[in-house]
C-alpha cells in the first residue's frame, strides 16, 4: 500500500497553526477500491458494543468537524481523538465525546524528558487539565519528547520530574495523563518513548493511576512486533489505543500485516473498557467508507 507524505507531525503542526488539511493541499491519494459496505446510518444497530470506537481528528482534517462527528457517530463513533478546547462543544454537542484532548502546545519533539521544557510545559498542562476537568474529559495526552542526546536513564527522571505536579493534578481533578508510544525508527526519529518497557517504567516511578500509556499498535509492531503478548503482559499499564495498517499507516484490512479482529479480542481478554481509536490514513477516496471498515474490523 502506497505511504501518505503527509505525517501526523506535519498535521499537528499545520493544526497549531490553525491550518486545516485542506488548506495544506492535502492529496489525495490512490487506494485499494473502496468496499461498499451499506448505509452508515445502519452501522450502530449492528455494532456489538464490546470496543468504545474512537477516530484521531488529525485522519480526517478535510471533513469539518461539526459533520465528520456527527456522521462518526452514525458509524458507531462513541469519541473523537486529539481535539482542542475550542473543538470540544462541537463533538459534545453532536453526541459524541472528546476521548483524548490536547491542545496546540503540546509537542511530539520537544516533551518531559528534557527540563528546560518542564516550566512551560506545567503552566500549559495545569490549565488544559483544569479545562478537560471542567468539560467532563477524562484523558489528555503527553510526550516524552525527542532524545537531543539525553540518555534513557536520565530521560526517563526527568519525565518523571516534570510530571510530578501535573500527575497529582491530575488526580485532583479525575484525569489521566497517558504519554504516547511512538516508533522512532520510520515516523519520529530520535523520540525517547519508542519502546513499552521505558514508558512502563515511568508508569512504575511515577506511581498514579492517573498517569498510564497510550499503545500505539502501529507504532508498536514498527519498533518490537509481539503485540498480542506486549499487550497481555502490561494491559495494566496501557489505558488507551491506537491503530493503524503496517506497512504504511493506512487501513487496517487485510492488504496489511495485523490481524486486528484478533488484536480486539485479545485487548478484550484483559477486560480493557477504555476507548480504541483508529489512527490510519485513509487511502480511500471516501474517508468515511474506510473508517467505516475498520470500525467493523474492530467490532469483535
Amino acid at each position: 500500500m502506497s505511504k501518505s507524505k503527509v505525517s501526523r507531525r506535519q498535521v499537528i503542526k499545520n493544526i497549531s497553526l490553525g491550518i486545516g488539511a485542506v488548506g495544506m493541499g492535502m492529496p489525495v491519494i490512490a487506494g485499494e477500491p473502496e468496499k461498499k459496505l451499506g448505509n452508515t446510518k445502519s452501522t450502530q444497530s449492528k455494532l456489538k458494543r464490546n470496543i468504545n470506537h474512537s477516530a484521531c481528528r488529525w485522519c480526517y482534517q478535510d471533513i469539518p468537524l461539526e459533520e465528520f462527528a456527527e456522521k462518526g457517530k452514525d458509524l458507531g463513533l462513541v469519541g473523537i481523538d486529539l481535539l482542542k478546547p475550542d473543538e470540544w462543544e462541537v463533538v459534545k454537542d453532536k453526541g459524541v465525546s472528546c476521548s483524548l484532548a490536547t491542545d496546540s502546545f503540546a509537542n511530539i519533539i520537544h516533551g518531559f524528558n528534557n527540563s528546560k521544557n518542564h516550566k512551560a510545559l506545567q503552566q500549559q498542562y495545569m490549565e488544559l487539565i483544569s479545562k478537560a476537568a471542567d468539560a467532563g474529559i477524562q484523558q489528555v495526552i503527553v510526550f516524552s519528547g525527542n532524545r537531543h542526546g539525553i540518555s534513557d536513564e536520565l530521560g526517563l527522571e526527568n519525565c518523571a520530574l516534570g510530571l510530578d505536579t501535573l500527575v497529582k493534578h491530575a488526580e485532583r481533578n479525575n484525569v489521566t495523563l497517558v504519554m504516547e508510544l511512538l516508533n522512532s525508527k520510520v515516523d519520529h526519529a530520535d523520540y525517547q518513548c519508542d519502546h513499552t518497557p521505558w514508558g512502563v517504567r515511568l508508569v512504575d516511578k511515577i506511581g498514579s493511576g492517573n498517569f498510564k500509556l497510550l499503545y500505539d499498535i502501529y507504532h508498536m509492531q514498527i519498533m518490537e512486533g509481539d503485540i498480542i503478548a506486549t499487550i497481555t503482559k502490561y494491559h495494566k499499564y496501557i489505558n488507551h489505543y491506537h491503530t493503524g495498517g503496517v506497512p504504511g499507516r493506512n487501513e487496517i484490512n487485510d492488504k496489511q500485516e495485523l490481524n486486528y479482529p484478533t488484536i480486539m479480542r485479545a485487548i478484550l481478554s484483559t477486560g480493557f473498557n477504555g476507548y480504541v481509536a483508529q489512527e490510519f490514513i485513509p487511502t480511500y477516496q471516501d474517508k468515511l467508507q474506510a473508517l467505516k471498515e475498520a470500525i467493523l474490523i474492530c467490532d469483535v
